[in-house]
């Protein structure tokens, strides 16, 4: 196995309440993230639950952010560093 299995599989899951608010937390803490978000994203369809990944980087958890725009992809971002990513 590679050393960035953590990073390449789904640590655990939230619900959408969860991850509304992560996300939310995330933008509050890092001044540049909402307008990387609204330049990569597009919304989410509605869901129950979500995925959210290890970022080993810094040690937070990537939460699910919104679709890629050019990409088949989520864009994830961290809650504790503010990274964004693609899952």
């Amino acid at each position: 196995m590679t050393s960035n299995i953590s990073q390449a599989y789904p640590y655990s899951s939230e619900s959408e309440v969860e991850r509304a608010a992560a996300i939310a937390a995330a933008v509050a803490a890092h001044e540049d993230l909402d307008a990387s978000l609204a330049a990569e994203t597009l919304p989410l369809d509605a869901a129950d639950r979500w995925w959210t990944y290890h970022h080993a980087g810094c040690g937070g958890t990537l939460h699910v952010a919104g679709y890629a725009r050019d990409r088949h992809a989520v864009v994830v971002a961290c809650d504790r560093c503010g990274k964004t990513a693609l899952r």
